[in-house]
């Protein structure tokens, strides 16, 4: 979320979290209690991170943008065969390829959208709705690998009014984007879910079509020079660390699944 094109979605796709997470959202009436246990487990962590992270993150770009993004297109590029993994495919047809053509056309098409579409509209019933519509679009971004939030609140012409109202604590400003950014979450993660369910090879590969196209994103020109041969290195760490990290997870996964329930006192007979 702190680099641009790399959003949260993508990295908790690549991570191997992303089914989870959007089952812990849109059930989270079935079982309460272990979801929050599992939404404060993800969600305390990344909120530090952000924080602990975000001015060196910062630094870091600033004074070596090529390499870091390289780096950072190697960390979403490594998550990628964990996603095509999850749509189960055995031989890729005509229809997969046009699946992850579409995804990644998306992102594409967004990043050519003009800037400050509403920027005009402000109070009333028309203030509102583009609030809440905003709020509906930031849930879209937040959750849909590959889409960025800022860029999304930079389209619609209300990225400076929200962290001004963040800042200081406008609360009939920030009221109809909630709205807005509750509901979108709650019918946007039902119907990932049952896509996913249902439907998991072109979902998944929509979803990979997302990633690909967040990397065009982060993409930050040919390195020339000793450049050259540093981008390398760290786009390859990158690719690497995450690939193995998603296989780990794989790993502990599927020893999980395959552990053995230890019986309850009651269901043991003598």
């Amino acid at each position: 979320m702190m680099v641009p094109g790399v959003s949260g979605g993508s990295m908790a796709m690549i991570l191997g979290v992303y089914d989870r997470l959007i089952h812990s959202v849109s059930s989270f009436f079935e079982d309460i209690r272990e979801n929050i246990k599992f939404l404060f487990t993800f969600c305390i962590p990344a909120l530090f991170g952000i924080l602990l992270f975000a001015r060196p993150l910062e630094s870091l770009i600033n004074a070596y943008e090529k390499p870091m993004m390289f780096f950072f297109i190697g960390i979403v590029l490594g998550g990628c065969p964990l996603i095509f993994k999850e749509a189960g495919i055995q031989k890729v047809s005509w229809r997969e390829v046009i699946n992850l053509a579409i995804g990644a056309m998306i992102v594409v098409a967004i990043s050519f959208l003009p800037e400050n579409l509403f920027a005009g509209t402000s109070g009333g019933i028309g203030g509102f709705m583009v609030l809440f519509i905003g709020g509906i679009i930031v849930s879209i971004a937040l959750i849909l690998p590959g889409i960025s939030v800022s860029y999304m609140l930079l389209v619609l012409g209300i990225y400076q009014g929200v962290l001004q109202a963040v800042g200081k604590l406008d609360i009939p400003y920030l009221l109809p984007l909630a709205i807005g950014l509750i509901a979108g979450i709650i019918f946007l993660t039902r119907f990932l879910e049952i896509a996913m369910k249902r439907f998991p090879k072109p979902t998944y590969m929509i979803i990979l079509g997302f990633v690909l196209g967040s990397v065009g994103q982060v993409f930050p020109g040919m390195p020339t020079g000793i450049e050259i041969l540093i981008c390398l290195v760290l786009g390859v760490t990158g690719f690497v660390l995450i690939y193995f990290l998603s296989k780990l997870e794989e790993q502990k996964t599927k020893e999980s699944v395959n552990e053995p329930k230890t019986p309850k006192t009651s269901d043991v007979s003598f």
